[in-house]
């Protein structure tokens, strides 16, 4: 796990994590998406349009009187502004109520003589006012379902309305962090399809009477005034605001000598009157405001957020965060390629606004590979600085982490010599190994990292049961408890580390078979007893280990444990000290190629659960009568026993049945003395 947690390649969970977030655009990616595009559109340089605001601020106000102004004094402003060379005015001041100086005729007749674009709005709840129609004209589809839909709509008062040149709705579309960018030129209100006041003063201004919308399956693909070029827009038919399309601002109080048969769109400021809205460019007037989206369809600016722009981002995350997890084997190389790809797309998305106005996003790009890009670094940082500490230590791999605190604590332990102790011995050895050897045939570091890969599985399993690792006997193990530091339950602790041990042999030929390598087997020998542990060796090398004859009797029992046909193979001690913890079967009693006198060895398993106990108890009295009647020379009888015996145990012990079968054979044929003593002679390892 730690290995695998210090590959470089672990960065490929951040970026999932980062491509996941992206394609979720969660609120928070979005925001930061959109202000990125903020700084974008608002960084062109300013180009000056044939529209201009006029405020009714504060000055206005002192020079007309308290607002609401009759509407006489609209009519003078009107009429005042068109005297200043208006080519168009746009007021935009909606009037849905009758004018409490009565003089609502004077400026529909101003407006008459002097055309006048005036505001309406689309609301959630009820309408107000005569409807007095729409200049849309719908193409295609349905446009139901397919733009912003109100069911009200408050107009002017009807005398207003009817004198009106054109009349526009105002709504405007904030983002999800509540500022407005996109503009709508088209919506749908009292089921009728709306325009924008900027599309429709501009449609007035061309003298044109109607405005076109094609409808598609997704919703808007087209708007066009007939007389004027097609204005491409998203499918809601919003346009992003162009600010560097800066309109002309100036006080009422205070107007230019000529406007130069130019666009005035006329509007409150004074404090108190009006809120200003939250744009790319911050707080502006909402006659401003008109005056950018007017402005933005004046000067043919079409900024565009392609519809494969989101695909391209994420999918570029993707790439650029594997390329650069493959990099960052050579780190130099590694960051040096992040600082060039962060800065390649933010240069790229940059260019592609100023050369195409296209909005691409680099934040997420930028965020999510630079994110990914620390996470192989500091993964690669981590693993370099392990190993080098790893390098530092190599030595102590050699002696057991609790011998290691000792000498530290004791430096004079680092001396030749032992002490007499009680150990439980243990030796593994790989049954099988010809066949995986065969299977890597040339492949010595294939071999090598297999062996590396058992080796690991197993030790780890006798160091979580304190046991300590003597050495690594090529394929072999020998491990020993209750030294350095005691242990009162040595002969338990071994014995649960060789049935756990097994239970990793199982999931690790599990997990290799899935890469076609032959099964390791194993056998395992454990011996109690006691033997001279210590620093063993010469002045100029030495290492802690045990030496006696219960450490060659626990090697000679590993060695029997495929001749017995079973897993593991306890010597007379160790089984005798378990207690009933686990379950043991007496096997034989053998002298071991060497020795002439012969000792009781056993196999071990997990205590059976539930009712199994007693199954397996019964079938043990039938095991041990089975052994007895072998001592005694009465082979019939103990051959009946043994068919009885097979499948008993779980079937693990079939194996050693079969053999004892070919046992008593070898037995029958020897002519053995009516006086044996029972005890197998063994002739090799």
């Amino acid at each position: 796990m730690k290995k695998l947690l210090l590959n470089p390649w672990t960065a490929l969970v951040t970026l999932a994590l980062v491509v996941g977030v992206r394609f979720a655009d969660p609120s928070f990616v979005e925001s930061v998406r959109l202000r990125y595009f903020d700084q974008l559109i608002t960084s062109q340089p300013s180009k000056d349009i044939p529209v201009h605001t006029v405020n009714i601020d504060e000055a206005a106000l002192d020079k007309y009187g308290q607002f609401p102004f009759p509407r006489g004094d609209y009519a003078q402003i009107v009429h005042e502004l068109y005297d200043h060379g208006a080519g168009l005015v746009v007021f935009n001041v909606l009037m849905p109520e009758k004018d409490r100086f009565r003089q609502d005729a004077v400026l529909a007749s101003i407006m008459k003589d002097f055309p006048t674009v005036l505001p309406n709005v689309a609301t959630a709840g009820k309408g107000k006012n005569i409807d007095h129609g729409t200049p849309v004209q719908p193409v295609g589809q349905d446009p139901a379902g397919r733009v912003v839909e109100y069911p009200g709509l408050i107009n002017n008062i009807e005398i207003i309305d009817n004198s009106a040149a054109g009349v526009g709705i105002v709504n405007t579309f904030p983002e999800i962090d509540g500022v407005v960018r996109r503009m709508p030129l088209i919506i749908m209100a009292n089921d009728q399809l709306r325009p924008s006041l900027a599309i429709e003063t501009l449609r007035v201004a061309s003298g044109d009477t109607k405005i076109q919308v094609k409808f598609g399956d997704k919703g808007v693909e087209a708007v066009r005034i007939p007389k004027l070029s097609r204005i491409n827009t998203d499918e809601l038919s919003r346009v992003w605001v162009d600010w560097s399309s800066t309109p002309k601002e100036h006080s009422l109080a205070n107007l230019p000598k000529s406007f130069n048969n130019e666009i005035v769109i006329v509007g409150l400021s004074a404090a108190g009157l009006v809120q200003p809205v939250a744009t790319a460019k911050g707080e502006v007037w909402p006659q401003y405001l008109q005056a950018a989206t007017l402005g933005t369809m004046l000067s043919g600016t079409t900024i565009q957020r392609p519809g494969y722009a989101d695909d391209l981002e994420v999918v570029s995350i993707l790439l650029a965060g594997v390329l650069l997890i493959f990099l960052m084997r050579w780190t130099y190389v590694g960051i040096a390629a992040t600082v060039v790809t962060i800065g390649g797309v933010i240069a790229g998305s940059m260019y592609a606004y100023g050369h195409f106005l296209f909005l691409f996003d680099s934040t997420a790009f930028a965020v999510g590979v630079g994110l990914v890009a620390l996470h192989a670094y500091m993964v690669k940082f981590v693993s370099e600085f392990l190993q080098k500490q790893q390098i530092r230590k190599q030595f102590q791999s050699y002696l057991s982490p609790d011998l290691v605190a000792k000498l530290v604590k004791d430096p004079s332990l680092l001396r030749l010599g032992g002490e007499s102790q009680d150990l439980s011995i243990m030796f593994t050895d790989v049954r099988g190994f010809t066949s995986i050897s065969e299977h890597y045939g040339t492949d010595v570091q294939g071999l090598t990292k297999i062996m590396n890969r058992y080796m690991t599985a197993m030790t780890r399993r006798i160091l979580e049961n304190e046991g300590t690792l003597d050495k690594y006997i090529g394929d072999a193990q020998m491990a020993f408890w209750n030294a350095p530091l005691d242990n009162h339950k040595h002969c338990k602790d071994a014995v649960k580390a060789a049935l756990e041990m097994l239970g990793n042999l199982k999931e690790f030929n599990d997990e290799i078979a899935k890469e076609g390598t032959p099964a390791f087997g194993m056998g395992i020998g454990i011996n109690t007893g006691v033997v001279v542990v210590g620093n063993m060796g010469s002045e100029q090398r030495f290492d802690y280990t045990c030496l006696g004859d219960s450490v060659n009797l626990a090697s000679r029992l590993e060695g029997q444990s495929k001749n017995y046909g079973v897993l593991i193979v306890l010597g007379p001690t160790t089984a005798e000290r378990l207690d009933g913890e686990y379950f043991t079967l007496e096997l034989d009693c053998i002298a071991v190629k060497g020795k002439k006198d012969g000792v009781t060895i056993h196999t071990v398993f997990y205590n059976p659960q539930g009712d199994k106990m007693a199954e397996w108890m019964h079938s043990k009295n039938i095991h041990n009568m089975m052994l007895e009647y072998y001592r005694k020379q009465e082979w019939k009888k103990a051959e009946s026993l043994i068919e009885t015996l097979k499948g008993k145990f779980d079937g693990h012990m079939d194996h050693y049945y079969e053999l004892w079968i070919e046992r008593i054979s070898e037995m029958k044929a020897a002519n053995l003395a009516a006086d044996w003593d029972g005890v197998f002679r063994a002739t090799s390892k």
